[in-house]
């Protein structure tokens, strides 16, 4: 197990241990560090948010989805204060962020999309500056050295790559030791290094009491992150649970390889009522259905049937992918 990010030096036997800041909210107090109730944000005649909830509780990740345009990035502008709410109640560690104190802003940490540093200034003087503004922060040149800016450290922020730009925004989020952070798209731009990086790290920050809140376009990211999951869209939440409650039911598939040119149609009929049946590629079938075991003896027995061995048999489990895309749309909007 890899140290906690809010205690440099920490060791294996001790990573799951909450870190205990002071003034902190921790999951006894049994308080969410965010609750949103009937939340509304209109722009002009559009309401960019329209009656959403939420809560993230102590300790927990919320992953907030949607297609672009649904109001995700307008809901976090409100949480952190940068935008005010036209209804509704937003209580950030049991404050109103539109009303936000130095002291709650100290607790609360935000990786906005587009990194937001001086283009000129170098990345590690801009950690030391963001955690020269908090009253316990991390050690700056720990936390570049955990997030691999050590060659690149006296770099200006306008020559860092994409990915070195999104590393340093989440370490200036954090820096701070905060109770609560927002992550708007945290691995946008990442290579997989990067983002499998960053994604010990929110682990590591949950284990360590942080609340997290992120916005993200990969549903593998949501699903391996996230405890609760609330997708919505044109403002509105469609639906909301755990990865696990969200891709429960539904169909399945199973894919399998077998002779070329099998009678599907016969297979079809064999099969439960409901069930589909597909030679995809030339001996590259295909079921689509509640896969249990019964249905894997008549799909096995079938191809037997034919003379066939059924080979390099998988099913694939309903995806959040799968899930979102049926309430939010196939298309691409702007």
């Amino acid at each position: 197990m890899s140290p906690s990010p809010l205690r440099p030096g920490a060791g294996p036997s001790d990573t799951a241990e909450p870190t205990g800041v002071p003034g902190g909210v921790s999951a006894d107090d049994g308080a969410p560090a965010l609750a949103v109730r009937g939340l509304v944000k209109r722009y002009g005649g559009v309401a960019a948010v329209d009656g959403l909830d939420l809560t993230v509780a102590p300790a927990s990740v919320l992953a907030l989805l949607g297609p672009n345009g649904a109001g995700k990035t307008t809901t976090v502008d409100v949480c952190t204060g940068f935008a005010r709410a036209d209804a509704g109640e937003v209580r950030v560690l049991g404050t109103d962020p539109a009303a936000a104190s130095d002291a709650l802003r100290a607790r609360v940490g935000v990786m906005p999309q587009g990194g937001g540093a001086y283009p000129g200034v170098r990345a590690e003087e801009m950690l030391r500056l963001v955690a020269a503004c908090a009253a316990d922060p991390l050690d700056p040149a720990w936390l570049v050295d955990v997030l691999g800016l050590r060659g690149c450290a006296r770099t200006p922020y306008k020559r860092l790559s994409g990915g070195q730009q999104q590393r340093l925004a989440l370490a200036c989020a954090i820096v701070g030791r905060p109770e609560l952070v927002f992550l708007d798209e945290p691995t946008a731009g990442l290579d997989p290094q990067g983002r499998r990086l960053v994604w010990e790290l929110v682990a590591a920050l949950r284990r360590d009491g942080v609340a997290v809140l992120l916005t993200t376009h990969l549903m593998e990211e949501a699903e391996a992150l996230a405890d609760h999951v609330v997708i919505v869209d044109r403002g509105r939440v469609v639906a909301q649970g755990s990865p696990a409650a969200l891709t429960a039911g539904g169909d399945q598939e199973l894919r399998f390889r077998a002779r070329p040119g099998m009678d599907v149609g016969g297979l079809a009929t064999a099969l439960p009522p409901g069930y589909r049946a597909a030679e995809t590629f030339s001996g590259r079938y295909v079921v689509h259905g509640r896969i249990d075991p019964g249905v894997l003896s008549t799909i096995t027995g079938w191809c037997a049937e034919q003379g066939a061995l059924a080979d390099d048999v998988q099913v694939a489990r309903r995806s959040l992918e799968d899930v979102f895309l049926e309430l939010t749309g196939r298309e691409l909007r702007s």
